[in-house]
């Protein structure tokens, strides 16, 4: 990923949560210069300031690392990568849409789950 797409999506995220660079920087607990420099992409952030500026953003971390190349977009799926991608919805609205891809991924594997667990309760109960 190139520094400077980071950078502006940080910028935008910034924008669409009304704050000045400024105000950011001081929620984030960085320095107003070093937040200048991330998102004019002439800084590489490490995992630790993408974690403060997507709590202070209120996204989620991982969208950020996905976005600077620390995490795969792959690991996963390719649906994860591509609802990250989605110019269209917020940044919440993608959180909300992997949220429930994931946890309808667990329910699916549950049964498989629960099914051994209740046999080997019954062979225990049998024995």
């Amino acid at each position: 990923m190139k520094l400077g797409e980071l950078g502006e999506f940080i910028r935008e995220q910034r924008r669409g949560a009304s704050l000045s660079l400024r105000k950011l920087s001081e929620i984030a607990g960085i320095s107003n210069p070093y937040l200048s420099q991330i998102e004019r992409g002439l800084r590489k952030p490490s995992a630790e300031i993408l974690q403060a500026i997507a709590k202070a953003l209120r996204i989620s971390a991982e969208t950020l690392y996905v976005r600077a190349g620390i995490l795969d977009e792959d690991r996963e799926h390719d649906l994860v990568g591509e609802i990250l991608r989605d110019p269209t919805i917020s940044e919440r609205q993608k959180q909300v849409l992997i949220d429930i891809y994931r946890s309808f991924k667990e329910e699916t594997e549950a049964p498989h789950k629960k099914a051994a667990t209740v046999k080997t309760v019954a062979g225990e109960k049998k024995s």
